[in-house]
């Protein structure tokens, strides 16, 4: 048998036993981490049934919290910091898309305090919801819901993006729309939302200083206990950076000319490079582009992307292009979550594409030049490819999935929850 508790207060709890009702024994201290907290309950040796009661009280409020009481982190810390990278991942390429800045690179100590506010609660109003609500590992950190529920079950108007590999967006700007200038501008967006998460900077700054466990991780990462906005912001940047996918089945082929890929695999990798035109937004082994694009879902676009933002007719209907590192795990698709398989994408991209004024010129059929002219635009491209040629761009596109990022434990959520 198994008590829960839940307590967004994050209180000490008292679990009494009873062999007849009437007389209740203290019999376990319990202090609740990050809402919630589950002890699983025996029967006592020699008695013939035992009843069991947790109680709040008050004036039990006054216990310290360390790290060891509240989270399950290894003795030796994680290595965030210098992860082994395959070859392909050290190319000039690649390396010249890391948005890292100079002023907060990753560290061990920081990326370990990013992942504890990274999945506490506390960053919200009512200690409800946590970056990872909406940016879950087992789905690419992402959210399988078409709209991710905030602090008051509200939901948001865009899906949520995934986080993977989001280190080598080269542009550095986050958000669908890229209104934020960095990743560390970005992680204190949603705390700041009055959808998302509810909080002001300063009321951040208090819950976060008020957790004991605290002082010792920023003592760790930043040499003294302080809580401050901009700490809070760097580590969990430095979190966000650490999340890399290497190994998924497209890496391990990397090295060996794509030897362990099936048939279909290959012909749609073939696909992806060739006829379908992916690699054109979607280039480099991270699968990133270093620009904006209009995509063509409609017209005109009722979420104005980042037009919204710069004002400009000619960004309307422009989003963030994101990886597709994990593409697999991260649906729905799009920036409102309108497809729900890889299927219905690769079928839109194939023969749906709607003409835009602002339609990326990779999605359009171009006509040849008039003699002293520049080349004409066309309408969107149609691709027609046969429905083995989609299922085959498909299953390549299932290649993309690292399966252990999704349940390596250095990204896992590190509060100790009981039993």
């Amino acid at each position: 048998m198994k008590m829960s508790i839940s307590d967004p207060g994050n209180g000490f709890w008292t679990l009494h036993y009873s062999t007849d009702l009437a007389n209740w024994y203290p019999f376990q201290a319990i202090k609740v981490n990050n809402s919630g907290y589950a002890v699983n309950l025996h029967l006592l040796e020699n008695t013939p049934r035992a009843f069991y009661r947790a109680s709040y009280d008050a004036a039990q409020q006054t216990g310290s919290n360390s790290v060891d009481q509240s989270l399950l982190l290894p003795a030796l810390a994680d290595n965030f910091s210098n992860p082994s990278l395959p070859p392909h991942f050290l190319t000039p390429r690649i390396v010249a898309q890391d948005n890292a800045p100079l002023n907060n690179p990753t560290t061990d100590a920081g990326a370990t305090l990013g992942r504890v506010l990274f999945y506490d609660k506390r960053l919200s109003a009512n200690n409800s919801v946590s970056c990872s609500s909406c940016h879950q590992q087992e789905h690419g950190f992402s959210d399988p819901r078409q709209f991710s529920i905030g602090f008051e079950g509200g939901a948001t108007r865009r899906n949520s993006m995934g986080l993977t590999n989001a280190k080598y967006y080269q542009r550095g700007h986050f958000f669908w729309d890229e209104r934020a200038d960095t990743l560390e501008e970005q992680v204190l967006g949603p705390i700041q939302n009055d959808v998302e998460m509810g909080l002001t900077l300063g009321e951040l700054v208090s819950k976060v200083a008020a957790e004991d466990f605290y002082a010792e991780l920023f003592t760790d990462a930043f040499g003294d206990d302080t809580v401050t906005s901009n700490r809070i912001s760097r580590a969990l940047a430095q979190f966000v950076r650490s999340i890399i996918s290497t190994e998924s089945k497209f890496d391990l082929g990397r090295a060996s000319n794509f030897s362990n890929f099936t048939a279909q695999e290959n012909q749609g990798r073939g696909l992806f490079n060739g006829r379908g035109r992916c690699d054109t937004c979607h280039g480099s082994d991270n699968f990133v582009p270093n620009n904006v694009f209009n995509n063509g879902l409609e017209n005109p676009y009722p979420d104005p992307g980042v037009g919204g933002i710069t004002g400009r007719p000619q960004d309307l209907g422009k989003f963030k292009v994101p990886s597709l590192r994990n593409i697999a795990l991260t649906g729905p698709y799009m920036h409102d979550g309108r497809f729900d398989t890889l299927e219905e994408v690769v079928e839109f991209y194939n023969s749906q594409i709607v003409d835009h004024p602002n339609l990326a010129p990779q999605l359009r059929d171009g006509r040849p030049p008039r003699p002293g002219q520049p080349p004409q635009p066309g309408g969107p491209i149609r691709l027609n490819l046969s429905p083995a040629e989609r299922n085959a761009l498909v299953a390549f596109l299932h290649t993309l999935t690292d399966p252990n990022l999704a349940t390596a434990p250095k990204f896992s959520d590190p509060f100790d929850y009981g039993d």
